[in-house]
């Protein structure tokens, strides 16, 4: 039997505890030795090297760490100790394995977070004895003392409660301290938030005091629960880290493939072997974009800048196109969606609804504000907290007028607070609590300025208006006050006739920005999902504000979960936007839900609770300035500010990632093709090689990589939040990309195959020394990829756009170009890499034709829309 569902004798029975006396030593010792220590279990971590090795695993990179080796035993071999290219592959490859080692060492720290929430110390019963002991030595059935301010050390069974209240909004999202009450027999199935009579390690005792026997400790705890789903939670692969892994392995084996065809090809035309080897594997090299890894890295990493200057902190570099591609986001909302922190929001008196900030709502918000245990600076319970919010912080000076000389306290039976207070003639009393209550103990009402008596007719519409007030999802409670010349006797006397004053409505409110936020998400397709733990109907009224849900929308709460089969769930999960009263493990099973219908998730929250659904979800959001550490190490992102909207921004940021990151890949794989058409075709034509393989190095690792950084962060366009996301298996070659690659490389490769030709049959002396052709392909393959860049700019007109709008591409190209030129025009270089002289009009060969990919694309795009509006 559950103990919260078990009577106080029941429980002690179960654990074989004594109430008065506690355990014995020796059966502590015992039961230590059978259940160990009351700590949560440490996570094995990898060791250094180990991650670093597992930064290999990548296909595309094994491929690149062959080719390197290749690379550098051909250089050996030919004895030009040419090392440039395997060094500089080595390098990127290295780098990022060092980053990515960085990035997993500062992850994975939820357990070690959730350590340190264990009290160090816990006041216990031992053998009749009242002792401090490490909370690491408490077993099940010790008898544990609390009062206010401490933290919980395990999960207890209450046996006494004096008006406890536990702060438990970390772990199950409750948005006040909760009244406990060691003698309710709570229902078998009720879930945390709803367990009246236990207290739950690692929460705080916000008020009042009690006596709790242990009933676990450890991983056995809630909060050693939630440790064990961080433990089996891992982080899915991101949908970028999927696309470039199959990419990299159709380019690796494709590669293979066309190196031993081009060598093959090579030998029947009696190519010197060695010679025609060393060919293959460079033109293997420049076919393998292995740029791609190093300007992916370098545009995310500068997405995560941009980002954490938008005060969105990015822990894991993926998750920042992640984030382009989500679907669905599942908030928490106290603390997310809402500024947890309670507010006073609404007033009803003798006339209605009025504004809080008017007279009658303010002089009854004095009155709560003088019956009232907060501290000037807010300290205290939160629902005192909020009266003086809205009182403007004036208690001081109320206090001084009003000068305190007795009080009556609050107790869960009485439901009450009285307080009295000295004025000039006498003394006023002024009292607060349920609206039931106190309406019982009011004669009269207060009209404005004046005071009518109260009828039962009246007191039943004030109930109604507590129903309506209630009905939003706002906590309300009601003032009322008398003056007299001098005080009674008894206090029964003190708290009747008293003249009601007003009903005060409060609650969490949403944040200003939530609701703009929310329907951006919905104009860009996310559909937002409210996950909390808090009530049903608190949940809704919140969801309808903010347009998450609306008027007719319903809730489905924990233990309606638990009830509902996969297909159920999957069914539901299309028309509920709203899920209250859940666990831990029901957010984890709802963010998975999702996961199934193949929708990536991002998961936003502050408390402990939302940990492992913020691990497993594609991207974790946790609140920097409220959140627990728990939440925040488990998460991939970090917002600094707790702002829903933030998320947004980051939304938007992650989509103009993932396009410049398509463009990059665009653009060097549309190159690449183009430099294995122009050899390719050679062969065919069993033309002498058109390209050396230092030309061919030359053009992959100086001409294409500057160009492709440029393009990597090419401005956000505005029209990205209005397209819907990217489906989490769609390929990144989607949308047609795929087509425009082979035809822009066929492009490429065709013009540098025709300045070649028009170089080997027009200019030069020898047609099988075709020095002047080689050096008029080569400028071309290089020139007209610099040209093509810009085409990469935009899926519409670039003229439309500004051909020269990004400025890092213009700097770019003109770097490039220079580079391109000099290996043409100064003889030192010219004699490494073999090129020639040009002549004017060979000059003007060579720029109309790298000229061409700008004109013939830009006039397929003008077509294209043309043709989109005549449909």
């Amino acid at each position: 039997m559950p103990l919260h569902n078990a009577t106080v004798q029941e429980a002690l029975a179960a654990l074989s505890s004594d109430p008065d006396r506690g355990l014995t030593p020796a059966e502590a010792a015992r039961r230590l030795a059978k259940h160990g220590k009351n700590q949560l279990r440490t996570a094995r971590h990898q060791s250094v090297l180990m991650r670093f090795l597992g930064q290999f695993k990548d296909f595309m990179v094994l491929i690149l760490l062959i080719s390197a080796g290749v690379s550098f035993w051909a250089s050996a071999m030919q004895g030009d100790a040419d090392f440039l290219d395997p060094i500089i592959i080595l390098s990127i490859v290295i780098i990022n394995a060092v980053i990515g080692t960085v990035q997993e060492l500062r992850a994975d720290r939820a357990i070690d977070a959730l350590k340190k929430l264990s009290s160090p110390k816990a006041r216990v019963l031992r053998a009749g004895k009242k002792l401090t002991i490490d909370s690491a030595e408490l077993v099940p059935g010790d008898v544990v003392l609390l009062r206010t301010g401490d933290l919980v050390p395990a999960d207890l069974r209450l046996l006494r409660s004096v008006e406890l209240m536990a702060e438990e909004s970390a772990l199950t999202g409750e948005s006040v301290p909760v009244e406990k009450d060691a003698l309710a027999v709570c229902p078998k199935d009720a879930p945390l938030a709803e367990r009246r009579n236990m207290v739950f390690s690692g929460t705080g005792v916000s008020s009042g005091a009690g006596v709790g026997v242990v009933e676990s400790t450890g991983m056995d705890t809630a909060m050693g629960h939630i440790a064990g789903l961080l433990e089996q939670e891992t982080a899915p692969e991101t949908p970028l880290q999927k696309r470039l892994a199959q990419t990299g392995k159709v380019l690796g084996l494709g590669v293979i493939i066309i190196c031993g065809v081009i060598f093959a090809l090579g030998l029947l035309q009696r190519v010197e072997p060695l010679e025609m080897f060393m060919i293959a594997i460079s033109l293997g090299v420049a076919a393998i974009p292995e740029g791609l890894t190093a300007v992916v890295t370098i545009v995310l990493a500068m997405g995560v800048k941009r980002m954490a200057a938008k005060r969105a902190i990015i822990r894991h570099m993926p998750a920042v196109e992640t984030l382009g591609s989500t679907q669905v986001i599942c908030s928490d909302k106290t603390g997310t969606l809402t500024q947890n922190k309670m507010t006073v929001t609404a007033f009803t008196g003798a006339f209605g609804s009025e504004p809080v900030e008017g007279g009658n709502a303010q002089f009854c918000l004095e009155l709560c504000t003088l019956c009232n245990n907060c501290e000037p600076d807010g300290s205290g319970d939160p629902t005192e907290a909020a009266f003086l919010r809205a009182c403007q912080s004036r208690k001081p000076a109320l206090e001084e007028s009003y000068p305190r000389v007795g009080e009556i306290p609050f107790t869960s039976k009485r439901k009450l607070m009285t307080t009295v207070h000295k004025t000039g003639n006498g003394y006023r009393i002024i009292a607060k609590g349920a609206p039931d209550v106190l309406i019982a103990r009011c004669t009269q009402q207060l009209r404005g300025h004046s005071v009518a008596p109260l009828s039962g007719s009246g007191k039943a519409k004030l109930m109604a208006d507590n129903s309506e007030l209630a009905g939003k999802g706002l906590r309300v409670l009601a003032a009322a006050y008398r003056d007299v010349e001098r005080l009674p006797g008894d206090d029964r006397e003190i708290e009747s006739g008293l003249i009601f004053c007003g009903l005060i409505g409060m609650e969490d409110p949403p944040r200003r920005e939530a609701r703009a936020a929310v329907l951006e998400c919905k104009r860009a397709g996310i559909i937002p999902v409210m996950i909390t733990g808090d009530h049903a109907g608190t949940a809704l009224a919140i969801a309808r504000r903010i347009g998450i849900a609306e008027e007719n929308s319903f809730a489905i709460t924990g233990p309606e979960l638990d009830r509902l089969s996969e297909g159920e769930l999957a069914a539901k999960i299309d028309s509920c936007r709203v899920f209250a009263r859940v666990s831990p493990e029901h957010k984890v099973k709802l963010v998975k839900a999702y996961q199934r219908r193949g929708m990536t998730v991002a998961m936003t929250g502050d408390g402990v609770n939302d940990a492992p659904a913020l691990k497993a979800a594609d991207i974790g959001c946790a609140m920097g300035r409220g959140g627990t550490e728990v939440a925040k190490s488990a998460a991939d992102m970090v917002l600094t500010d707790d702002n829903f909207s933030t998320i947004v921004s980051a939304v938007r940021e992650g989509r103009g990632i993932y396009r410049n990151i398509r463009r990059t890949v665009h653009f060097l794989l549309s190159c690449n093709i183009g430099e294995i058409l122009v050899v390719f075709a050679a062969f065919l034509l069993r033309a002498p090689a058109p390209l050396l393989a230092i030309q061919l190095l030359w053009v992959n690792l100086v001409t294409d990589s500057l160009p492709a950084l440029a393009l990597g962060v090419e401005p956000i366009s505005r029209e990205v939040m209005e397209e819907p996301p990217h489906k989490r298996d769609e390929s990144i070659f989607s949308g047609g990309m795929g087509l425009s690659i082979a035809l822009e490389g066929c492009l490429v490769g065709a013009l540098a195959l025709l300045a070649y030709s028009a170089g080997r049959a027009w200019f030069d002396v020898d047609p099988m020394e075709p020095i002047i052709g080689r050096t008029m392909a080569f400028a071309v393959l290089s020139l007209s990829q610099l040209v093509h860049s810009f085409n990469m700019r935009s899926q519409g007109s670039v003229l439309e756009l500004g051909l020269f709008g990004n400025g890092k591409l213009n700097t770019a190209c003109i770097i490039c170009a220079f580079l391109m030129v000099s290996v043409i025009v100064f003889p030192p270089l010219s004699a490494v890499f073999r090129t020639a002289m040009l002549t004017p009009l060979q000059w003007a060969v060579v720029g109309g034709l790298s000229l061409c990919p700008l004109v013939i694309v830009e006039g397929e795009k003008l077509l294209a829309k043309a043709g989109r509006r005549r449909k």
